[in-house]
């Protein structure tokens, strides 16, 4: 990824951020092919800076390591790189030395790769005024092309044409004054050119075949052509316009797409933002609902609870008032009255069975009554005292006699007491007390 971003920056021109990157990366772990493209990349942009010497240092780094791990394509690419870099230089020597390497290790491969060489060597060959050498390499790498040509497509930009290696062969010739080779290699482009719309390539070869007619001074066939060349740079800047309008044209409709893609890209993220702000209200929403229904469940368990409690007070309560009941009237004390009622009624004596009778049934009463109050007043608690010893009274007048006095101090309708709490003191006193008596007592 590193490669790729130096790599990136070279392109873009931005060489010291390039270099930097190249030399951030840890050469240890990298592959060999990795290894050799950093060396390369590095005197890439070092050739690029015009720092010739450091350019040549890293390509020959790189060539070490393709050669001694037998990378083939990159020892012609690094051995082509370092001669073109000599050239630069202006070390024509040993920039012919490193071309001729390339060249021999290019002719191992591909006939394409091979030819591209030779092309490189000839451009080479013309730098340095060497035409003849140029016209032999030219002329082979035309031969080669004619026979790769069937099986590749090669666009009018490419070195590896036929038109422009015509052209480039008879700018050759003009070079040496060879007039008649330069006009014969000049129109061969031109036809060539003419077939394969190739209007920058005609262009130049019309130019020049102007040039090489004028020099010849055939000034009519001069003119002839540079009145071709000018038509043809009428055409040129014709397509060029053409080329511009149709760019701004595709240029607008990028630019209205990219609107486009940026609108749904804005409708997308506001939908995304819509369901997810939907999403969230619904996890809200089911979190109350599910709140709700959890405090629902909470506050039924708690009724439920508070009913069975209150079921089971009431029952406390009412055992506890039957126990309460049952202490405050022993059922010795009711056998034994009725017993006396029935006495009373066999003896005859019906006056004074009634009149027990009555008063039993007023305690009776009163002691039901207030067995459902938990507090009665004073002066309550002392008539249904009066109550209960008089009917005693009844059954042992000759045991004891007896008197219920109250402090006159004491307000008895201000004091309020559990009911019969006194009851059970007199109870004891009469029946484990008074009653076994001999002598009557108060």
């Amino acid at each position: 990824m590193s490669l790729k971003l130096a790599n990136a920056y070279k392109l873009n021109k931005n060489y010291q951020e390039s270099i930097q990157t190249y030399k951030a990366l840890d050469k240890r772990e990298l592959t060999n092919w990795q290894l050799v493209s950093l060396y390369e990349g590095l005197g890439d942009v070092y050739l690029l800076t015009k720092d010739f010497n450091t350019s040549i240092d890293n390509y020959k780094q790189g060539l070490t390591v393709a050669q001694n791990h037998l990378i083939k394509p990159k020892e012609t690419d690094l051995n082509s790189k370092i001669a073109q870099a000599y050239s630069a230089k202006g070390d024509a020597d040993k920039a012919k030395g490193f071309f001729y390497k390339s060249l021999n290790l290019a002719n191992s491969e591909n006939k394409k790769r091979a030819v591209s060489e030779k092309l490189k060597v000839a451009d080479f060959q013309n730098d340095i005024s060497d035409y003849s050498e140029e016209i032999q390499l030219r002329k082979e790498a035309l031969n080669t092309i004619s026979e790769i040509e069937a099986d590749s497509v090669f666009e009018n930009e490419s070195p590896l044409t036929p038109q422009k290696q015509n052209y480039k062969i008879g700018n050759a010739y003009a070079s040496q004054g060879d007039v008649g080779n330069a006009i014969s290699y000049l129109e061969k482009s031109i036809v060539e050119a003419e077939s394969k719309s190739d209007l920058i390539v005609k262009k130049d070869a019309t130019r020049r075949l102007s040039e090489v007619y004028q020099t010849a001074e055939d000034y009519e066939k001069s003119l002839k052509a540079f009145q071709d060349y000018v038509d043809l740079v009428d055409q040129v800047y014709a397509k060029k316009e053409q080329q511009i309008s149709q760019a701004a044209r595709f240029s607008k409709e990028l630019s209205n797409k990219q609107n486009r893609i940026t609108s749904l890209e804005s409708d997308r993220e506001l939908s995304e933002s819509k369901y997810q702000l939907s999403t969230e209200q619904t996890k809200r929403q089911k979190l109350i609902i599910y709140s709700l229904i959890g405090g629902l469940a909470l506050l039924l368990l708690a009724a439920f609870l508070m009913f069975k409690y209150i079921k089971q007070q009431r029952l406390a309560n009412n055992l506890l008032a039957l126990k309460s009941l049952r202490s405050q009237m022993n059922p010795h004390f009711i056998f034994n009255a009725l017993n006396s009622v029935n006495s009373f009624i066999a003896s005859n004596d019906e006056r004074t069975a009634n009149k027990y009778l009555t008063d039993f049934s007023l305690l009776m009463r009163a002691v039901l009554e207030n067995s459902e109050q938990d507090f009665i007043p004073l002066e309550k608690e002392i008539k249904l005292l009066e109550l209960y010893t008089k009917l005693e009274h009844f059954r042992f007048k000759d045991k004891f006699d007896y008197t219920i006095k109250v402090d006159k101090n004491i307000n008895v309708n201000d004091f309020v007491i559990p009911p019969m709490l006194l009851q059970p003191y007199i109870e004891n006193a009469v029946w484990h007390g008074l009653r076994y008596k001999k002598q009557k007592e108060i």
